[in-house]
């Protein structure tokens, strides 16, 4: 990825872990960019182009994605690891306090975050998901994680890609079907494409099922923490009814609908680049 730097650190297990490090200025805060539940730290490489010349971006592949190993024992596929890894990696950089930019599964991490130590936390922009999760969207998702046949070359890479995602990114160019084929597959050892995610996952999210507790006092942890939650507008994961909830609980919280996008927002669109400049222009 044109402008990073790609590094890896070892996990608390042993998984070797990797993160792309983009250089930016050292007196703004740092920004750590989480994907989201199948996706990798491709996701965010124009974003990251656009922030890093005034501040770091780091972008990890969470474990089983990308370049970071996959895990042997899916039970280990659950916000609690993912929480721990991320710890890991800011501890080993020396990184006291960083904003979080969340995509999805990403965002949950952040939420996540903001229980076991708000104070490190300077700022979260959360994409397209808050403490619950729109039935008909996890059905959705939980139905072609890990499940997706094989494909035999690009064009049916970018083929699968459109009958995942057409729904949720109308209007994109063959061109950019192809950068996002190109973001969610890898070659692989015969040189033909796959998924760059371990099947697994899948299984993780069918049969662990959601956390427990209540995903409102998740949130609550963010009450001094300045969010931004950017939502598709129309998103099946995201509804309108939990956003309405969340700025009730949160009157400070920000909110910008983005047009013409379900789940997720990809970050690149005009009202995403104004709402996340206009957000961390004074952090």
């Amino acid at each position: 990825m044109e402008g990073a730097t790609v590094r890896h650190v070892h996990s608390h297990d042993g998984l070797r872990l990797f993160y792309r490090d983009f250089a930016g200025g050292h007196s703004a805060c740092p920004v750590l960019c989480l994907p989201g539940l199948t996706r990798n730290s491709r996701d965010f490489s124009d974003l990251a182009k656009h922030l890093s010349p005034a501040r770091r971006v780091l972008a990890p592949d969470l474990r089983g994605r990308g370049l970071s190993e996959h895990d042997p024992e899916w039970r280990n596929y659950h916000p609690g690891t993912y929480l721990r890894d991320i710890w890991s990696l800011l501890d080993e950089l020396g990184i006291e306090r960083v904003i979080v930019i969340g995509t999805s599964l990403g965002g949950l991490i952040a939420m996540g975050m903001a229980v076991q130590n708000a104070d490190r936390l300077a700022a979260v922009v959360m994409n397209d998901v808050g403490p619950e999760i729109a039935p008909e969207g996890l059905a959705r998702i939980s139905k072609y994680t890990g499940r997706l046949p094989p494909v035999a070359s690009w064009e049916q890479a970018i083929a699968q890609t459109k009958s995942v995602y057409g729904e949720s990114w109308p209007g994109l160019t063959e061109q950019e079907w192809r950068k996002m084929a190109e973001r969610a597959y890898c070659a692989g050892p015969d040189g033909l494409p796959k998924l760059d995610s371990d099947p697994a996952i899948g299984r993780a999210v069918r049969e662990l099922g959601p956390q427990s507790g209540d995903p409102w006092q998740v949130f609550d942890a963010l009450g001094e923490t300045p969010t931004l939650v950017l939502r598709g507008e129309h998103s099946d994961i995201l509804s309108e009814e939990t956003l309405h909830r969340m700025r009730q609980r949160k009157p400070d919280l920000v909110t910008v609908t983005v047009a013409n996008r379900g789940h997720v927002p990809l970050l690149d669109e005009p009202d995403c680049i104004e709402a996340i400049d206009n957000f961390l222009g004074s952090l």
